[in-house]
């Protein structure tokens, strides 16, 4: 896979207000969001938001009520411009495109999976799920075969002739992933997706679109301000706060290195033992090591205190695949499991 980001956002800004650019100053030359509000009357949105975004990963943009995550995602596709920076998407500056262009770029390459799942009331499971394409041009019966395609994927067949409002929420929220799929874009943006459904029908999304990313490899930008959520679905995660960046990276590293203190916070109850997985804490093979068995890099740690009967003697063999990569001290899973003590709130 190509290191070069599929989506990069470089030293991107967004104030809300009538004068912007000249707000921009202020936070430019320190200005927090409080003071900005107080003083000049100006939201700060984002600030200074540097990220990269992989083919074929899952970004996962998290933070609290008003952290921006919601602002950033809709700059990617302009329906917010920024007040400052670039976005670049397959190496092209979105920030120069024309009308045209921008319109062709939110067909071809981005497609959208909203909060209120936002399906035409008055079409059918079917039209919905082929809107894409009907908005391409492409004809009915195109539209059709792949609308019922993705339908059946997303495990709505038998729906397709009924209405949104004959749905439940998890059932509407299909049919919006299998219009993004239909779209066959690239690219996946994912606001907030899954935050109004029921928990037991949140975890069937949540391991619905894991499913489908294992064979599908799209580049998925996903919103959400619950973290348990973020560190199953994330390849990289960025943690917002106030409209800036506290912390970014591969999800097990921020967990097991959080870089702030309202990011210790942030994690303190966290069930690390069913997020964490082997890879995280697994040393180097050591010579006359006796092993207790064999385990697989990507088992989590909860599945190792039961394998164990969590015994802290035992030592494991890790293994990716067939081939032997490293071991598993029972001992240091244990000590992984302590989160930090915060020094302060963020």
């Amino acid at each position: 896979m190509s290191t070069k980001p599929k989506v990069s956002l470089r030293g991107l800004f967004k104030i809300f207000g009538a004068n912007g650019k000249e707000a921009l100053q202020h936070v430019k030359n320190g200005m927090g969001k409080e003071d900005l509000l107080a003083q000049h009357q100006h939201v700060l949105g984002l600030q200074d938001i540097n990220v990269d975004m992989q083919a074929g990963e899952i970004t996962v943009v998290m933070g609290l009520s008003g952290s921006g995550k919601s602002t950033l995602i809709r700059h990617l596709n302009r329906l917010i411009d920024p007040t400052d920076g670039e976005i670049w998407v397959d190496g092209e500056d979105v920030m120069k495109l024309n009308e045209d262009e921008l319109c062709k770029i939110r067909q071809d390459k981005m497609s959208m999976v909203f909060q209120k799942f936002a399906l035409l009331p008055h079409r059918t499971v079917l039209q919905n799920a082929g809107m894409a394409l009907k908005v391409r041009g492409e004809s009915e019966e195109t539209q059709n075969s792949e609308a019922m395609k993705w339908l059946e994927r997303v495990g709505l067949q038998g729906f397709e002739n009924h209405y949104p409002a004959q749905l439940s929420g998890g059932m509407q929220q299909r049919v919006g992933i299998a219009r993004a799929l239909t779209a066959n874009t690239d690219i996946m943006l994912m606001d907030e997706a899954f935050s109004a459904l029921d928990p037991l029908i949140r975890t069937d999304m949540q391991d619905l679109l894991l499913e489908l990313q294992q064979e599908l490899h799209k580049t998925i930008v996903f919103i959400t301000h619950d973290l348990d959520e973020a560190l199953k679905l994330a390849d990289h995660l960025v943690i917002l706060k106030d409209g800036a960046v506290v912390q970014q990276g591969e999800p097990q590293g921020i967990l097991l290195n959080p870089a702030d203190p309202y990011i210790e916070d942030f994690v303190s109850d966290i069930n690390r033992a069913r997020v964490l997985k082997v890879s995280s804490v697994m040393g180097k093979v050591k010579k006359g090591a006796k092993y207790a068995g064999d385990v697989q890099i990507g088992d989590n740690l909860e599945s190792m205190i039961a394998l164990s009967n969590g015994e802290t003697g035992k030592i494991y063999r890790v293994l990716d695949g067939k081939e032997v990569i490293g071991q598993l001290d029972m001992l240091d899973l244990v000590k992984s499991l302590v989160p930090r003590i915060s020094s302060g709130k963020g």
